[in-house]
């Protein structure tokens, strides 16, 4: 099964249910009979960064749905170590990348992801031939 890094604009689509994407991320992560479609990854960066807007509102609701896609079973979560900074810094330096999107990319690669799923295109010059990078927009 391919293992799909989900940029932080994926989970919020899906958790917080966007008109023009959720539908389509859904029928991406799963088989028409519901089963994984591929092996979601994640790293608490994705988690802080979907989380700080209701948080910042005070939106309970919001935050606990958050939390409860966070708690789903079968979600891979990469460890925020040395060697994902390391490569993250590599990155950042060469492709003068925002530290996040370095970040989230190394944590990628650390983790042997397939593929990454991003709106931000300007992450696949970075990621080259290491990690495919998918814009949801096409």
């Amino acid at each position: 099964m391919r293992k799909v890094y989900l940029d932080a604009c994926v989970v919020i689509y899906l958790v917080e249910r966007h008109r023009d994407y959720a539908d389509a991320l859904r029928q991406r992560l799963f088989t028409p009979s519901g089963s994984p479609a591929v092996t979601p990854v994640l790293c608490e960066l994705v988690r802080m960064e979907c989380r700080i807007k209701p948080v910042r509102e005070g939106d309970q609701d919001l935050i606990d749905r958050y939390d409860a896609f966070f708690g789903t079973a079968g979600l891979v979560w990469v460890p925020m170590n040395r060697a994902v900074f390391d490569r993250a810094t590599g990155m950042r330096a060469e492709h003068r990348l925002r530290t996040p999107d370095a970040l989230h990319l190394a944590a990628a690669m650390a983790s042997g992801c397939d593929e990454f799923w991003t709106h931000d295109t300007r992450l696949a010059v970075a990621a080259r031939d290491r990690l495919e990078v998918i814009d949801l927009s096409a």
